[in-house]
């Protein structure tokens, strides 16, 4: 948590300073030498990111970048487990199940507390206790289901910052329609340069959250495929090196 917080904090920090040091300094200075061209402003990639809620939903979309990416290298760099027989130590009898659940016990903490090995932990203790291999299948059960659902739970501000990144733009485009309405009479009497100019922001804003939107949602898609990938594997894991060792005492 405090860890996210502080990239959020670094995201708005360093996003506002570009703003104010290089984009809208210069998109002003592109919009002003239209005006004195008698143009329209040009759509020019500055221009188009200049407003607020554009850099809103840039900073936004920073902190869900490394949300989601966190997520990835995380998944990945537990991947190496699932080729590793971490019971390799135990035969066919109840007491040395008991050395290898002591055995993942002593693994460093990062190692301990990842999926496969809290599956696992908590599977041998079942039978341990109840000597019974259906018992044993339905704890794998029971804790690959955890599992998802904690995935599903720890995904909901990644989907909330898909969510709000287009309400954001949809909040930029009220307010340009807002302003090209409060200058209806300045284009009736032919000067429509500022309400050219306030359209531009809605669409703007508009367009840019939807390009963020789609990006997020292709990385969001990715790290659900390594979150799905981890429930399988994690599963056929414990059936091969676990439940079909004890099923065969």
């Amino acid at each position: 948590m405090i860890k996210s917080i502080a990239v959020l904090i670094a995201s708005a920090i360093s996003v506002h300073l570009s703003y104010i040091g290089y984009i809208r300094p210069q998109a002003e200075m592109i919009i002003a030498h239209a005006k004195i061209a008698g143009q329209s402003a040009p759509r020019d990639m500055l221009v188009v990111l200049k407003d607020y809620e554009q850099e809103i939903c840039l900073i936004l979309m920073v902190w869900a970048v490394y949300l989601i990416l966190s997520k990835c290298f995380a998944i990945l760099k537990e991947h190496y487990l699932f080729n590793v027989d971490l019971l390799e130590d135990s035969a066919k009898n109840g007491s040395d199940l008991k050395t290898a659940l002591s055995n993942l016990t002593a693994l460093p903490a990062e190692t301990r507390e990842t999926p496969l090995v809290v599956t696992l932990m908590a599977s041998l203790r079942r039978y341990l206790i109840t000597n019974d291999v259906q018992n044993t299948s339905d704890a794998v059960e029971s804790s690959v289901e955890s599992l998802a659902i904690r995935q599903e739970a720890e995904n909901s501000m990644i989907r909330y910052l898909i969510w709000v990144i287009p309400s954001i733009g949809f909040v930029g485009t009220v307010r340009g329609i807002g302003e090209a309405l409060s200058m209806a009479d300045q284009a009736l009497a032919g000067d429509i340069a500022g309400m050219t100019n306030s359209l531009g922001v809605a669409f703007n804003s508009t367009f840019v959250a939807l390009l963020v939107s789609i990006v997020l949602m292709l990385l969001f898609h990715q790290l659900q495929r390594l979150q799905d990938g981890l429930v399988v594997d994690t599963q056929a894991y414990c059936e091969k090196f676990l439940l079909k060792r004890i099923s065969e005492q």
